[in-house]
């Protein structure tokens, strides 16, 4: 009973949470915060038939830290292509994954994953065949990318979400 409710207050809580962040706080916007906090989780209960499940919290996590460090680094390597062109010698390209991933959640977090990170982008995903098509800004290694998409990203997502 409880697990239920508090899945239902984690929406409006972080929204709230949220709200306050971005205006200060106040007596005010302490009110609308939860009022809006609350509105909106209730008018977004109807697009959300499929609820999300985290099993395992602590794995989400270091997914972050590893989501973290790629984009730090990718922001490095996509600078030094940037800058230094004549040097860096890019092999753009298109490379194909399949992928075991069959949560929407799962996938939604996985396309983030792929969009945030600079020098790749999601460029399709076919449902039958559940083959990932991406476009990546430096494809010199092939190999590389499949690991980083598949053990990386999918198998901690696989754990989270299924």
């Amino acid at each position: 009973m409880i697990k239920k409710y508090a899945q239902f207050l984690f929406l409006p809580v972080l929204l709230a949470f949220l709200w306050l962040l971005l205006n200060g706080i106040s007596k005010g916007n302490v009110v609308l915060a939860v009022g809006l906090g609350i509105a909106l989780s209730v008018a977004a209960l109807p697009f959300r038939p499929i609820r999300a499940t985290m099993h395992h919290p602590f794995i989400a996590l270091r997914l972050c830290w590893h989501v973290a460090v790629d984009i730090v680094k990718s922001n490095y390597d996509v600078g030094y292509i940037v800058l230094f062109r004549q040097k860096a010698h890019p092999t753009p390209g298109f490379l194909d994954i399949p992928i075991r991933l069959k949560d929407p959640h799962g996938l939604a977090a996985l396309a983030c994953i792929i969009t945030y990170t600079p020098g790749t982008v999601w460029a399709g995903f076919n449902y039958n065949t559940h083959v990932l098509t991406l476009h990546i800004l430096d494809l010199k290694d092939e190999q590389q990318w499949l690991d980083t998409i598949q053990k990386r990203y999918q198998e901690p997502l696989i754990e989270i979400f299924e």
